[in-house]
């Protein structure tokens, strides 16, 4: 079974804004080549989570880990998520669908930061 990864963000209307999570999706296909990811923003952007998942889904992909590329638990992560999370569970019954926390519940980001601050990342 293969399995693809959604990463997940608000979205801006900005084309730059883009830039970081991209890479991110890069960065994951430079690691595991051949796994399928796909960008997807709950607002001022496009695709939507529901099309990414569709899209997917039509390359035969039967399992999606979706990762929320959110810093805080927000209302977008602790409500608005969930939500578009049932609604693809009950569109597509034949997929295992996995929900990550959110990046900015992880330590090793907070790590991460903290060093990038100190400047010794």
């Amino acid at each position: 079974m293969t399995l693809a990864i959604v990463l997940f963000a608000h979205g801006s209307r900005d084309p730059q804004w883009h830039l970081p999570i991209q890479a991110v999706a890069q960065a994951i296909v430079q690691r595991e080549p051949g796994t399928p990811v796909r960008c997807a923003y709950l607002e001022l952007s496009t695709p939507s989570l529901l099309d990414a998942v569709q899209e997917l889904v039509g390359l035969g992909v039967r399992a999606i880990r979706v990762f929320p590329v959110f810093l805080g638990m927000g209302k977008h992560a602790r409500e608005d998520l969930p939500e578009l999370m049932r609604a693809l569970t009950e569109q597509h019954p034949g997929v295992h669908f996995e929900l990550l926390a959110p990046a900015g519940q992880s330590a090793a980001l907070t790590d991460l930061l903290a060093d990038l601050a100190l400047g010794r990342a």
